[in-house]
Parts: C-alpha cells; sequence; structure tokens
C-alpha cells in the first residue's frame, strides 16, 4: 500500500480517527519518553503478522510509526510496503513530537536513545584510538578511522551497525 510521512501535529488527528501509534525504538527508549497511546515493537520484531495483531478489534488500517527521529521508522514502514497496511512515518520521530508539544508519557528506568548511545560510543572508541596510537603503538589510529569510516557509512546509507548492535545490548531491553 501506500507509506507517507506526516508532521507531528498530524499525527493526534490521525490516532483520533483509530490510527495505530507504533513505536519502533528498543523498549528501553520507549520507556525513556514516548508520545502518548504509542504501543511499543522494537524494529527487530516488526512483521506484516506482528502489526496485525497490534490491529485487532481495529477496522481502520493505518499505522502511524515512530522512532527517535525517523530513520527506524522508515526501515519499519519498508518492512510493512507489501502488507496493505497504510503507514505514516511521522517526520523527525518523537523528537519532533515532544518539540511540537505533542502529550508525552514516560516510565522509570529508561535510557537515553541508541543514537546518542552510539555517539557516545564513537568517541569513546575514536578518543581511545588516539590515546592507543600516541602512547602505545601508531597501529592503534586505525581504530579511529575504522570508526570515522563507520559513521560516514552510517550517514550515507542510514544503516548504522553499532546503533543495531547497541539496541540489543541489556539495558535497552
Amino acid at each position: 500500500m501506500e507509506t507517507s510521512e506526516i508532521y507531528p501535529q498530524a499525527l493526534l488527528a490521525a490516532h483520533q480517527q483509530g490510527a495505530l501509534l507504533l513505536d519502533v525504538r528498543s523498549p528501553g527508549e520507549f520507556r525513556s519518553g514516548r508520545v502518548q497511546g504509542a504501543v511499543n515493537l522494537p524494529l527487530e520484531n516488526v512483521t506484516a503478522e506482528s502489526v496485525r495483531v497490534l490491529l485487532v478489534g481495529n477496522d481502520q488500517k493505518t499505522v502511524v510509526l515512530l522512532c527517535a527521529s525517523g530513520g527506524r521508522a522508515r526501515t519499519a514502514a519498508q518492512r510493512l510496503a507489501s502488507s496493505g497496511l497504510k503507514t505514516l512515518v511521522v517526520q523527525g520521530g518523537t523528537n519532533s513530537c515532544a518539540q511540537a508539544g505533542l502529550p508525552m508519557a514516560k516510565d522509570a528506568g529508561g535510557v537515553i536513545s541508541v543514537e546518542r548511545q552510539v555517539r557516545i560510543a564513537a568517541g569513546l572508541m575514536v578518543a581511545t584510538g588516539v590515546v592507543l596510537g600516541t602512547w602505545v603503538h601508531p597501529g592503534f589510529y586505525g581504530l579511529s578511522g575504522f570508526i570515522g569510516a563507520g559513521l560516514v557509512f552510517a550517514g550515507v546509507t542510514d544503516w548504522c551497525g553499532m546503533g543495531l548492535l547497541l539496541a540489543r545490548a541489556p539495558w535497552n531491553k
């Protein structure tokens, strides 16, 4: 079916009309802050069948997809493209929803976003490579170069292996 992007302000109207608000972030990210009324289904579990289970009793087959900033929601929309469901991706994700003043909910025990975790991990690895390259062996500069190349790849392709690994970390469950 069709996938299109909507602005955060249109999300509430879609939800009032019966659309399913589906947050595809990790459970830890979901607990740390979400749009009120959203249901969590981590990206790795998104299939047409799993979404249909969540739609039981809902005559309308519209799914509004959310993540932190939109990348994972677009990936989920691609997975659902041949399902017959109408998918809408919120531009800017939950970050833009919070900035737009939409009603948000959060639980105790949330974690920082996977995006921030990637930035922290990448920064630590680059700094470690520079320090070890300077004080131990110049070959350690390769670690910094490898991480830098990975970040460029993630920016160009919108696919981040480090983010996918961190999303599976125990503290994100």
